[in-house]
């Protein structure tokens, strides 16, 4: 009987401490340029902006918390082929924010990865159609083409894409020393003549 009774009060116990961490999560203080996501019984709700917020406990839940400061994002080197058929190696980073916490959190499942994919298969698409030499020439270019592709998902993903930077165009070791090659030879034709219109 006592070994009963000993067994009710943990439970007792333990259950009295749970609804007081209820009780405690209920109050949340959120930092200034966050937003929280509230949902009500499993439906959005409301969004908590910066200060002190009481919520309904075992019924409100905070689901998502949204950072609305500026983020910088690297996009992962990938392999690209250019439109005469070179391989190069091209990375970069995307500089985006957070516009709307609720679109943030339910338009996308992960809008960080979705702006890195569609970065990358802009760039792909945009070298496809430029030759090696114009790639090192029109890196401003495909920056903005990318960022005008991703800010027509801005809206749906809740995001602001302010700019993209494509950090290295690598080309293979073999066409590095073939562009060696004409640089230099572009460099003697260019002192012969000077040398020649010398002499005349």
């Amino acid at each position: 009987m006592e070994i009963l009774e000993t067994i009710s009060k943990v439970l007792l116990g333990l259950f009295s401490i749970y609804v007081m961490y209820q009780f405690v999560r209920s109050l949340r203080l959120v930092p200034n340029q966050f937003a929280f996501i509230v949902e009500r019984l499993g439906n959005y709700h409301k969004t908590l902006g910066p200060g002190f917020h009481a919520l309904i406990p075992f019924i409100d839940k905070v689901v998502y918390k949204q950072d609305l400061r500026e983020e910088t994002i690297e996009v992962e080197p990938q392999e690209c082929f250019t439109k005469d058929n070179v391989k190069v190696e091209v990375d970069g980073v995307i500089y985006l924010s957070v516009m709307d916490p609720v679109n943030a959190s339910y338009g996308t499942t992960n809008y960080r990865y979705a702006a890195v994919q569609l970065a990358q298969t802009t760039t792909r698409s945009v070298l496809g159609n430029m030759e090696l030499d114009e790639t090192f020439e029109e890196r401003a270019a495909m920056s903005k083409e990318v960022v005008k592709v991703l800010s027509e998902v801005e809206q749906l993903w809740g995001i602001k894409v302010h700019r993209y930077e494509i950090k290295n165009i690598m080309t293979p070791r073999t066409v590095q020393k073939a562009m060696e090659r004409q640089m230099t030879a572009e460099r003697d034709r260019r002192a012969i003549i000077a040398k020649s219109e010398g002499v005349k």
